[in-house]
C-alpha cells in the first residue's frame, strides 16, 4: 500500500500539481545535489580535518551555510537514498538495508520522489553516479532512475566496477555503456556538466550527482595521490587521495556553474549518505580510512557517527554567507526542502520538512521528530529518536537474525523488522555530550520516560506500516 494511500496516490498527487495555485518564483531556482558515498563527518578541512585536503568543499562552505548537525536518513546507503527522494522515513517505503543486485527489495513505483514533482513543474531533471534503489538494475521488473523521474541518467546499481578507477558498469538512459577510461568520480562529473550544455537556456533543472566516493573499493589518479606522501599506510594515502579527488570535481561542477551564469540561481547542497566505514568489518576494507571526528561509531553504528554527516547548502541571496546553523536536517528533509523552494506544496504526508527557515536563524517545526531505525546495525540499539539536545536509542528484544551489514534476507529479516519489540534504552545529551560517552537513561527518569514513549509509539507506528518483502 502506499504511503500516500490515506492522502492521494501517486498519479493524484501529481496530476494536482498542474492546478496548483502557489505562486512560482520567477524564475524558479535550480537544485544540484551531490551526495558522498561513506564520507565521514570528520573527513573534511571545514569539519576539522587536518589529514585530508578538500581546498574546494572548504571555499564552498565559506560562500555558504555549514550545518554541524547534519544527518543522513539512515547508517547505511540504500535506506538513505530512498529517504531522500521521498521525504519518508526509508522503512516507510521497504527500503530496510543495503539492496544487493538481484534483491526483490526497491523504491516502488507508487512512490512520489522530488524528480517526479520538480519535472512535472517543468524542470529538466538528471541523475549521475550510484543509484542503489533497487536490485534488479536496469530491468523492466523493477522501477528504474527514469521510472522515478529522471529525464537522464548515467549511473550504476551499487558501486563503480570493479573500482573507481576505469568502470565497466555503468548504464546511461537503459544503455549499457561499456568499458570507460578514468576515475568514477571525473566520469560522473563530466557526464553532468554535458548535460547542463545541453539544456535551454532558462529551463530550470534540478541534478542529483551521486559519488560513489569513498567507499570501497577506493581507487584514486596519480596527481591525487602525490598530495600524501609522508602517509605510511598505502590504504590510508589512496583514501586521503579518492577523497580529494571526489574534492576536486566537486568544484569543477561548481566552478562551470559559476562560470555559466548560473550560480545566483542555484541551491546547491552537499552531504553524504551514512558514516564512514570500519576497516575491521571486511578483508577487502583495507583503505576505509574514514573519520567520523569526535563523534561514537561509524557507518551501521545507531550512534552519532553513523548517521551525522557533513552537510553544506550554498543559495546566493537565501543562504547567509559562511554561516554555521546547528538546527538539525535530516536527509527526509530534501524533497520538502525542494517543493518549499520550487513554490509548490509538498505532498500531504512527510516525514521531513523545509530546512528553509533554518537558513534565516528559525527552529524548525516537525510533526514527526527526527528518527532512525537499523534493524541491522551493529552494536545493540536499533532504533533512534531526537528531540532537542536528547537523544533516546532503543533496543529489541532479540538479537538481530545475522551479522550486521548481512545481505538482506526477506525470510530472515522480515520476521525480525516486524515483530521485535524495544525494551531497553540508552539516553543522551548531546549538548553536553557529543561524544555519547555518558548514558543518562538512570539518572533522567522523566525525560527518559516522555521520549521512550515517543520512541516506542512512532517504532510501532512504522513498524505496522512498513511493506513486506517475500
Amino acid at each position: 500500500m502506499s504511503a500516500f494511500g490515506a492522502y492521494l496516490s501517486r498519479r493524484e498527487f501529481l496530476g494536482s500539481l498542474a492546478a496548483a495555485t502557489l505562486p512560482a518564483p520567477a524564475p524558479r531556482p535550480n537544485f544540484v545535489i551531490v551526495l558522498c558515498d561513506d564520507l565521514g563527518y570528520g573527513d573534511l578541512g571545514c569539519y576539522g580535518s587536518r589529514s585530508i585536503q578538500t581546498p574546494n568543499l572548504d571555499r564552498f562552505a565559506s560562500q555558504g551555510v555549514r550545518f554541524t548537525d547534519c544527518y543522513a536518513a539512515a547508517p547505511v546507503c540504500s535506506p538513505a537514498r530512498a529517504a531522500m527522494l521521498t521525504g519518508l522515513i526509508p522503512d516507510r517505503v521497504g527500503v530496510y538495508n543495503w539492496i544487493p543486485a538481484d534483491s526483490v527489495m526497491h523504491l516502488g513505483r507508487d512512490r512520489v520522489t522530488f524528480a517526479q514533482i520538480l519535472k512535472r513543474l517543468g524542470y529538466a531533471t538528471c541523475h549521475t553516479g550510484k543509484w542503489h534503489c533497487n536490485g534488479k538494475f536496469n530491468s523492466p521488473e523493477q522501477p528504474q532512475p527514469s521510472d522515478h523521474g529522471f529525464d537522464h541518467w548515467f549511473s550504476t546499481q551499487n558501486n563503480a566496477a570493479p573500482s573507481h578507477a576505469d568502470p565497466v558498469n555503468f548504464v546511461r538512459n537503459g544503455q549499457p555503456v561499456g568499458p570507460l577510461k578514468g576515475n568514477s568520480s571525473t566520469l560522473i562529473v563530466s557526464e553532468a556538466i554535458e548535460w547542463l550544455k545541453q539544456l535551454p537556456a532558462g529551463r530550470p533543472f534540478c541534478l542529483f550527482v551521486c559519488f560513489h566516493a569513498p567507499h570501497e573499493p577506493i581507487a584514486a589518479d596519480e596527481e591525487f595521490l602525490r598530495l600524501y606522501p609522508s602517509v605510511r599506510e598505502k590504504g590510508e594515502a589512496l583514501y586521503y587521495a579518492n577523497v580529494t579527488q571526489m574534492d576536486h570535481e566537486f568544484g569543477r561542477l561548481v566552478r562551470y556553474l559559476d562560470e555559466s551564469g548560473l550560480r545566483d540561481r542555484t541551491l546547491v547542497f552537499f552531504t553524504s549518505d551514512n558514516g564512514p566505514e570500519t576497516l575491521n568489518r571486511y578483508k577487502a576494507a583495507w583503505r576505509s580510512y574514514g573519520s567520523p571526528g569526535p563523534l561514537r561509531g561509524m557507518k551501521l553504528h545507531m550512534y552519532e557517527g553513523g548517521i551525522r554527516v557533513p552537510g553544506i547548502l550554498r543559495w546566493p541571496g537565501r543562504a547567509r554567507t559562511g554561516a554555521t546553523v546547528s538546527e538539525p536536517i535530516s536527509g527526509v528533509d530534501m524533497l520538502p526542502t525542494l517543493c518549499a523552494a520550487a513554490g509548490v506544496e509538498s505532498p500531504a504526508r512527510l516525514d521531513g520538512v523545509s530546512i528553509l527557515p533554518a537558513l534565516e536563524g528559525k527552529p524548525l517545526r516537525r510533526r514527526t521528530p527526527l528518527y532512525w531505525h537499523y534493524y541491522n546495525a551493529l552494536g545493540r540499539p536499533k532504533a533512534v529518536l531526537r528531540e532537542g539536545p536528547w537523544k533516546i536509542l532503543g533496543i529489541p528484544d532479540r538479537a538481530s537474525p545475522r551479522p550486521a551489514g548481512s545481505v538482506f534476507d526477506p525470510a530472515a529479516d522480515m520476521p525480525f523488522i516486524k515483530e521485535a519489540r524495544l525494551v531497553e534504552f540508552e539516553l543522551y545529551n548531546l549538548a553536553e555530550d557529543l561524544a555519547e560517552s555518558k548514558n543518562l537513561a538512570a539518572n533522567t527518569p522523566t525525560v527518559l520516560r516522555s521520549l521512550r514513549e515517543r520512541l516506542v509509539a512512532l517504532y510501532r507506528e512504522i513498524q505496522a506500516e512498513s511493506p513486506v518483502w517475500t
